[in-house]
């Protein structure tokens, strides 16, 4: 699959682990040398500040998303390649989704997590084939990984859906598994009308 543009969610809090923001600058830095268009939050504080700042120092194109009242904050990273300013939440996912080629989630808090399922369900509903990845940077996202094949063998997923969930802990094998994914074929409607009988 060819990445033109890849979506990044992650936080607006840099966390508390120095490993998390050296995984942002350097997801944004090999954006910038793979020539791959970086999409995210339009934020300049936390993680997408970093992100976003390494992939500007890397000669990257840089698309920023942000809802009229977290500009109105002025809390949106100035300089970008390509600043757009949306009335809301939802339009700011869809246009963020419809932006890129695939989504990378960062470590993040509730907002980060609610973006990347949102864009994993629209998946699942076939609503898009666009690959997914969680950048497992020290393990954070690795009880969220447990918790999904949990869910998965309590029968709430379907398998091929499961496997939609990409994951590796460093942003180059990540990007090497979006550009390999292939998309799910799997009905989530026939799959839960299946359970039924």
């Amino acid at each position: 699959m060819t990445l033109k543009r890849v979506c990044v969610f992650c936080g607006s809090s840099p966390g508390r682990s120095p490993e998390y923001a050296r995984a942002a600058t350097e997801m944004g830095a090999l954006l910038a040398r793979r020539r791959i268009g970086l999409v995210f939050g339009g934020g300049r504080v936390g993680m997408m500040g970093k992100l976003a700042q390494a992939a500007l120092e890397g000669g990257g194109e840089v698309i920023g998303v942000i809802p009229r009242f977290l500009h109105e904050k002025r809390v949106a990273f100035a300089g970008l390649s390509d600043l757009r300013v949306v009335g809301t939440m939802h339009e700011r996912k869809a246009l963020m989704a419809a932006l890129a080629d695939g989504f990378v989630a960062l470590p993040g808090g509730l907002g980060t997590l609610e973006e990347t399922f949102e864009m994993l369900t629209w998946a699942q509903l076939g609503m898009h084939g666009k690959p997914c990845g969680l950048l497992d940077v020290a393990g954070f996202f690795a009880p969220l990984l447990r918790f999904l094949d949990h869910v998965t063998e309590q029968g709430f997923i379907d398998d091929a859906h499961r496997g939609m969930v990409l994951s590796a802990g460093t942003p180059a094998e990540l990007l090497e598994r979006l550009e390999r994914f292939e998309p799910v074929v799997a009905d989530k409607a026939e799959w839960a009308l299946g359970k039924m009988g």
